[in-house]
């Protein structure tokens, strides 16, 4: 018999299940093994130390003691209870998705149409056929001019910004143009555009 063998039968041995032929190989092998003999004396050893602990008591309380050191989970809010706690930020999220709808709506439904918006239109030349703004030379129109899907060719002066939407902005070298120059070509950029309109309308109230 091999120590292998002898190992896997020790088991069986203790628990008194190994039949008589099987029980005398094992006795044969412990006599002349060493290792297994120090195996199964070690084996009987945790049996024994096993059943002396199953005397053992806990102390009184001992369960409820632990417990109340145990962390207790935190309960996870369900996301109706974080809405009410946080009534701001719902009212934030739902005017942001509400502006950005309403931002897309406006993009789709004025593609192709051509808009102006300036203070004085008749310091301008308005081409409505060919969709485009003309600020003539010597010219100066006083605030900011838009354009949507159209061009603005500035050859005067403009005391504001100049926003070509879906369009372009066209500068001969004696123009001046005191505000910011922005074509607007993409949804993100148009979005972005009336975000800052907004915020600078509820800056300056204009």
């Amino acid at each position: 018999m091999t120590c292998k063998e002898a190992t896997y039968l020790l088991h069986d041995y203790l628990d008194r299940e190994l039949g008589p032929g099987e029980e005398d190989r094992l006795r044969e092998h412990l006599v002349s093994c060493t290792a297994c003999k120090q195996h199964l004396h070690e084996l009987k050893k945790s049996i024994a130390l096993m059943r002396g602990l199953s005397y053992l008591k806990a102390p009184e309380g001992f369960t409820d003691h632990v417990m109340l050191r145990v962390p207790k989970r935190k309960k996870k809010l369900s996301w109706r209870d974080q809405m009410k706690n946080h009534p701001f930020l719902v009212a934030a999220s739902l005017f942001i998705i509400l502006m950005a709808s309403s931002m897309m709506s406006s993009w789709v439904h004025g593609q192709g149409k051509f808009e102006l918006s300036a203070p004085w239109t008749q310091h301008l030349k308005i081409d409505e056929p060919h969709h485009l703004v003309i600020v003539p030379a010597g010219q100066i129109v006083q605030g900011d001019i838009v354009v949507r899907n159209g061009q603005i060719k500035v050859n005067g002066d403009v005391n504001g910004n100049v926003v070509a939407i879906d369009g372009k902005v066209l500068q001969a070298s004696t123009a001046h143009i005191s505000g910011e120059v922005e074509e607007i070509n993409k949804v993100l950029e148009w979005m972005w555009y009336n975000i800052k309109s907004v915020a600078n309308y509820l800056v300056s109230g204009k």
